[in-house]
């Protein structure tokens, strides 16, 4: 492995400094246009689950609440960061501890939520066929609260220890994005242990399960028909599959050009899909709000109230 370095470099978010297909200006842009939406559409997800207490004590949207917080964190960071980097032309000077702290949120936080939700994946199956598994307290702490726990406490720990204490030395370099370079992409074990088990395990898992429940769902709905139970459960699915789609469209190709480098493919070949895959995983965290405010059954239900009150009120309005 003597070309070890040389290849991890290409294939961390920041090192490209090739003529990239995307300009600076066109990501400026588009980012930004998403960037506003997807914030606003986080708070209002957030403020509307934590306030209505029968939502906020639903476990089904206690994985989606650490979700939407970490995105959160991650929109009005590296956003507002990286659209002040391509502004500037990539003239930036940063120090030595903002370079890291962008690292940590960019890959920790990123890779925190992505394991998370493939969690929720496999929780939504339980939630809905093995609603027995979390009949009790006791239940509930094991197969649903200490999963939660563990895991983030686990990435968080893990992302905090190799990039703030590292067992080698990081580099340095502001024309960049991400203007250091982390061990994790120098240390091949290292570099491989993160690529298996934080990214194409999680979007396997991902794909799988949405997969499997999508199916699961569908024959309930041949077996037993259109219950009110079976709508409940239709319910629950249709937000988890429209973030799972959003990670299979712009989190998935990224995973691919890792597992391939892992293979030893040229990083000639897939250059130029890295460019694209790169840019579009940066859409995922700003996508994922959109899909979940969009799905949220009770707002929708809301909404439809909303409307027919309005249209009530009008028709019985007198004519001035």
């Amino acid at each position: 492995m003597s070309n070890v370095n040389e290849t991890l470099n290409y294939t961390n978010k920041s090192s490209i400094a090739y003529n990239e297909p995307i300009s600076n200006a066109v990501k400026f842009w588009i980012y930004l246009i998403f960037l506003i939406p997807s914030i606003s559409s986080s708070v209002f997800s957030l403020c509307y689950i934590l306030l209505h207490r029968t939502l906020r004590h639903a476990l089904h949207n206690h994985a989606i609440i650490i979700f939407l917080f970490i995105g959160l964190i991650y929109e009005v960071t590296i956003y507002p960061w990286m659209l002040y980097y391509y502004r500037h032309k990539g003239i930036w000077k940063r120090t030595q501890f903002f370079c890291t702290l962008w690292v940590f949120i960019d890959w920790g936080l990123y890779f925190t939520q992505t394991i998370l939700f493939a969690w929720a994946t496999i929780e939504r199956h339980i939630l809905i066929f093995h609603d027995r598994w979390v009949s009790t307290k006791k239940k509930r702490f094991l197969v649903h609260y200490l999963p939660l726990i563990i895991l983030t406490l686990y990435c968080l720990t893990y992302y905090i220890v190799v990039i703030f204490f590292p067992p080698c030395e990081n580099s340095f370099n502001n024309s960049q994005k991400i203007c250091v370079e982390s061990c994790l992409t120098k240390y091949f074990s290292l570099y491989t242990y993160d690529t298996i088990v934080h990214q194409i395990l999680p979007n396997l898992i991902i794909v799988s399960f949405s997969i499997g429940l999508l199916i699961r769902i569908c024959w309930q709905k041949h077996r037993v028909g259109q219950s009110l139970q079976w709508r409940k459960h239709w319910k629950m699915t249709i937000q988890l599959l429209f973030v799972s789609i959003i990670y299979l469209i712009f989190s998935l190709p990224l995973t691919i050009v890792h597992f391939m480098d892992l293979c030893g493919v040229s990083r000639s070949v897939t250059l130029r899909f890295t460019q694209y895959a790169q840019f579009f995983n940066y859409c995922t965290i700003l996508l994922c709000p959109i899909a979940s405010i969009i799905t949220l059954p009770q707002l929708k239900e809301n909404r439809s109230k909303l409307v027919r009150f309005i249209t009530r009120k009008r028709t019985i309005a007198p004519i001035g």
